[in-house]
């Protein structure tokens, strides 16, 4: 039991609206776009008040666990556990396994919200008391969502019509609008009762749990058969959802299994900064613009440019005489469009995708990351390639070996202990080692700095499963 709100976080999206950015290996609720934090780290410290939330619960799949967790830990945020996905189901069944685990947990008297982890908002006074009222409204019984106040008539969300005001102070919801025309989204502007979808819910599990047995029983069913599993699948603070019970689930979104249709539904109209950052444009209008109306997170050089977002991982960008454009440089592509075509970035994506010298740019992200630190290709050819290894303080490798390919280690920042067959030794910076093909081998950091390394891979095949481990810390085979 408990008298407090239970997080839930959405961070298994694979959205590559921001590329080159974000990839499907690198979503962007893990990307750090203008400042030091991602947005998912950010979502962590809405939650973060032990006053007003138990220890948030993390939705997610297997391809981004290590990341979710790494992330947490490195702002210091406690985590109840994270909800391992197999197959992607769409919000519905992502929510009723997470109400099946908080059922189980803190009782059927439980008040459950959902977050989506790659929104900007700005949590101040006016988000709070939004809460609150959300909160108050899922005591006495409502499916609670969250209206943003449109500040523009934008056809790029839903809308919801709002109804008569309940005691609580939120509102009864009249209806929901699919994303709308132009036109119409300019009438419900003007008309003033209609707020954005923001995918944001405050559910009481009792409520919640009844509503999903009348309108989606296919839903609850399977997704809580995949919660209650034995404990031997359990991996670390993993609860990973068993394949065949969640792949039954339909693939519907809440709104469309439960909210369009209860008529327990609610809405808080919310004034507060909120921004689903779906687009160049949307960075752009939440960045810090400077006099000429630039936003800047890159090392460039500027000249009679206006309006503009500029963001560069490794290179220098100059740009001269131009406005209203969106310059982005990852490591290994860049991207120059117009912000106010920004929205149509999925297109490029597609057409990356379809060619096969092309597809790897759309999918895959040069920085991989792990969860003792991660890797950046510099440059691969048909039978080597060259790495930027970096590895967390006291963090350690699988001892592993390689059947195709040898390695060269070059430190170049930290300290370094290698394990190559029965010779273990320390390596500074400037020194390095060879990793014969087939040697037992492994890294490990056991300085208070990151360790960085160069490690150039030779062989007939380099591919990353192309590794025998033979001891993990992480529970890897």
């Amino acid at each position: 039991m408990t008298s407090k709100i239970v997080p839930v976080i959405m961070a298994g999206g694979k959205g590559t609206r921001l590329w080159p950015l974000s990839r499907a290996t690198a979503p962007k609720q893990f990307i750090r776009f203008l400042g030091p934090k991602t947005l998912y780290q950010k979502t962590l410290e809405r939650v973060s008040d032990s006053d007003r939330y138990e220890a948030p619960i993390i939705l997610t799949n297997e391809d981004f666990r290590f990341l979710a967790a790494e992330q947490a830990r490195e702002i210091d945020m406690e985590l109840t556990g994270i909800i391992l996905e197999p197959i992607a189901r769409n919000t519905a069944p992502a929510v009723a396994a997470a109400a099946a685990l908080v059922r189980a947990n803190f009782g059927e008297d439980a008040i459950m919200q959902v977050f989506a982890s790659d929104h900007e908002i700005e949590a101040g006074p006016d988000y709070f008391a939004c809460i609150d009222t959300a909160f108050a409204a899922a005591k006495s019984g409502k499916l609670v969502t969250f209206g943003i106040e449109p500040t523009e008539p934008a056809t790029g969300y839903g809308y919801i019509e709002a109804g008569e005001e309940l005691p609580s102070g939120a509102r009864k919801v009249a209806r929901f609008i699919e994303k709308p025309e132009l036109a119409k989204a300019e009438e419900m502007l003007a008309a003033g009762n209609y707020t954005w979808n923001s995918g944001i819910f405050m559910f009481p599990i009792s409520v919640l749990v009844r509503e999903l047995e009348a309108y989606a029983p296919e839903v609850m069913q399977y997704a809580e058969q995949a919660v209650l599993k034995d404990e031997s699948d359990l991996e670390l603070d993993f609860i990973r959802l068993d394949k065949d019970a969640f792949e039954k689930c339909p693939d519907i979104s809440i709104d469309y299994a439960v909210m369009e249709k209860t008529d327990a539904a609610a809405v808080v109209p919310s004034a507060f900064s909120w921004s689903d950052l779906g687009s160049w444009d949307a960075v752009w209008k939440d960045g810090d613009q400077d006099a000429d109306g630039n936003v800047i997170a890159a090392d460039a050089t500027l000249v009679d440019t206006t309006n503009s977002l500029v963001i560069s991982r490794d290179l220098h960008v100059a740009m001269q005489g131009l406005d209203g454009m969106a310059v982005i440089a990852s490591e290994d592509a860049v991207y120059v469009g117009k912000l106010s075509d920004s929205q149509n970035v999925g297109n490029i994506v597609k057409m990356l995708k379809a060619q096969k010298e092309t597809k790897a740019l759309a999918e895959e992200h040069p920085t991989s990351y792990r969860p003792w630190g991660g890797y950046t290709s510099i440059i691969k050819g048909e039978r080597f390639q060259a790495k930027r290894i970096f590895v967390k303080p006291g963090k350690k490798l699988s001892l592993q070996k390689h059947h195709h390919r040898a390695e060269h280690w070059i430190v170049v920042k930290g300290t370094a202990e290698v394990t190559v067959d029965e010779d273990v030794r320390m390596l500074t910076e400037n020194q390095s080692v060879y990793i014969p093909l087939g040697a037992v081998h492994r890294l490990s950091n056991p300085g208070k700095i990151t360790l960085e390394l160069i490690e150039v891979q030779t062989g007939s095949y380099l591919g990353e499963d192309d590794i025998i481990r033979i001891v993990d810390d992480f529970g890897r085979g």
